[in-house]
């Protein structure tokens, strides 16, 4: 396991933060994430959208009875953290943060804190290796695999170019029914010049990074009970009237969500 920081070169939680305006991250990173913007300077708003996302699917799961999370490809605190969201509704809730980002899980342990009767870990591990993360004692010290949990991967499989299905169907084979997958991800179906040329800068960087069709997307869901809306842009995933649905907006996004169940 690698945990040095290698602050010379851009790590995508990294970038991630600076493009939501956050103060952790270095020269390298900036860098990149300015070529970034260069090309995609929307790319702030699929940041901003992502995480209402989370917040969103974080509170419906709490109020589902979901008590258990773990939350896959952190990234850099940003308040409130998906403990925050999960644990206001259901101050008992366990969450389980995992980055393969060192810096992330340095911050983690300082910042995110549980309640009186919830509690949070940390996991160094790669969502690549499935292994990594559900083979440690901290995983199943931590959480009941016997108990349905709810698996976040939020802003996180568009730096996967490995086999997306296999990586999800190791995860969901050992959590257990009543369990739920919630997922956020870059697409090019709405701006594929900007989005295309972004993924472009991403590996010319040595950054991981695949975007994906809607087609795509949903078939990751194969086997769960998919809930309404959909596979959907996530401003569009049970947002509520004040939500912008215009095509343009979609654009700016250029993000597909949902949230399935376990059966």
């Amino acid at each position: 396991m690698n945990t040095d920081l290698a602050t010379d070169q851009p790590h995508t939680s990294r970038v991630y933060d600076y493009f939501l305006g956050g103060k952790d991250n270095y020269e390298a990173d900036r860098q990149a994430a300015e070529e970034i913007l260069k090309v995609w300077p929307d790319i702030r708003v699929a940041a901003r959208v992502n995480r209402q996302f989370m917040q969103r699917s974080t509170r419906f799961l709490a109020e589902s009875g979901i008590r258990q999370f773990l939350d896959i490809g952190t990234g850099i605190p940003t308040e409130p953290n998906l403990h925050q969201i999960a644990q206001a509704t259901a101050p008992d809730a366990k969450v389980v943060y995992v980055d393969n980002d060192p810096l992330v899980l340095a911050h983690a342990r300082a910042y995110m804190t549980g309640t009186e009767l919830g509690a949070t870990t940390y996991i160094y591990g790669d969502v690549t290796d499935p292994g990594s993360i559900l083979k440690p004692p901290e995983l199943s010290d931590f959480l009941d695999l016997s108990q349905p949990v709810g698996l976040s991967m939020i802003a996180l499989l568009h730096f996967v170019e490995a086999d997306v299905p296999a990586i999800l169907s190791a995860f969901l084979d050992a959590l257990a029914p009543g369990s739920y997958l919630a997922i956020c991800t870059i697409t090019a179906d709405f701006a594929p010049d900007a989005v295309l040329r972004a993924q472009d800068v991403y590996r010319v960087r040595n950054l991981p990074a695949q975007v994906r069709t809607r087609d795509e997307v949903t078939s990751w869901f194969a086997g769960l009970e998919l809930l309404d809306p959909g596979v959907v842009p996530p401003h569009r995933w049970r947002a509520g009237e004040t939500t912008d649905f215009s095509p343009s907006f979609d654009a700016k996004v250029s993000c597909y969500s949902g949230v399935a169940r376990k059966p």
